[in-house]
């Protein structure tokens, strides 16, 4: 029964002992589920951080594959450097105390990847699967004005959408960021209200600024944005910026150069829905679902966006 009291993302997780916690648009998108994550290992439930990864997995040795579409990342593992961010985000879990494995997705399509996740379900057995999205265009259906980076997103919803995972949710943190990628956010809105309609919207939730999972937060982006200077994570980085009260045209790397940021406190705001319902009313899931390689994923995306007349987009009347 939903509550005021309860956020519908935890209301959702409640009575799950193990949820696997995946970054499901690659690159840093694994740290937007650092604050759920480190909540619900504050409540006792047994957390797995994973990540689509566009790291060079090539690079890796053989000992930490545990397929060939999934590695486990530790402090400790060799074969990359300069930009790694599963392993970056391991050695600071370890030095916080916190279990320190970070699992890394190959940059396949929806079957490999299906297939990667279906081992760490074996694997680890979790009672529930997060996709987190930094940003918010995993909620694009397909026939919006732009769809922001489409490809890893609609890859990871339709891989974790064919896995039989009791509880399987979507939540995005960073609403308003992918307008530098096209996105239109009175479109995000209006996906967002027809999921609601469907009873598949859970809510939104605000990260507070100085609760230890907040904090904490900021110190991971802090430290990864350290160990990664040439490639700083702009997402992350503008939601940390929300986090300590900080708005507007907040440049932190030389990457947003010429760029005019927004930054604001939605940025720091969970929005979760229901991963089923959503994948329901996708209209890109079909196409991708038979992809093996990325690129077969952007061909197919491409490909329908070529043939759909897009939604007529509309501006912030206030």
């Amino acid at each position: 029964m939903a509550s005021l009291r309860t956020p519908g993302l935890f209301e959702a997780l409640a009575g799950c002992e193990r949820v696997l916690i995946a970054g499901a648009g690659g690159g840093f998108d694994v740290y937007a589920g650092l604050p759920l994550a480190l909540q619900l290992h504050a409540d006792g439930v047994r957390v797995h951080l994973a990540n689509l990864s566009f790291a060079d997995l090539a690079a890796l040795e053989g000992d930490v594959w545990l397929e060939p579409d999934v590695a486990a990342v530790g402090p400790t593992t060799k074969g990359l450097d300069g930009y790694f961010p599963e392993r970056t985000l391991a050695l600071w879990l370890d030095a916080n105390g916190l279990p320190s494995t970070v699992y890394a997705f190959a940059r396949v399509g929806v079957q490999p990847l299906r297939e990667a996740y279906r081992v760490l379900v074996e694997r680890l057995a979790p009672d529930a699967i997060v996709l987190v999205d930094g940003g918010t265009d995993i909620l694009m259906r397909g026939d919006e004005t732009g769809l922001g980076t489409p490809e890893e997103d609609m890859t990871s919803l339709a891989a974790v959408a064919g896995l039989d995972v009791g509880v399987k949710l979507v939540t995005c943190l960073g609403f308003g960021i992918d307008a530098y990628h096209g996105v239109n956010h009175v479109q995000v809105l209006e996906n967002l209200a027809e999921l609601d309609q469907a009873g598949a919207y859970l809510g939104a939730l605000s990260i507070p600024a100085h609760s230890p999972q907040g904090r904490a937060y900021v110190e991971a982006v802090a430290h990864a944005r350290a160990l990664t200077p040439g490639w700083p994570s702009i997402v992350n980085g503008q939601i940390a910026a929300a986090l300590q009260g900080l708005h507007g045209d907040v440049q932190f790397t030389r990457r947003t150069g010429g760029s005019r940021l927004f930054v604001n406190p939605l940025m720091a705001v969970y929005f979760t829905v229901d991963l089923a319902g959503l994948a329901a009313r996708n209209l890109l899931l079909d196409r991708v679902e038979g992809t093996h390689l990325m690129r077969q994923v952007s061909a197919a995306i491409e490909a329908f966006r070529n043939e759909t007349d897009t939604r007529i987009p509309r501006v912030f009347p206030h």
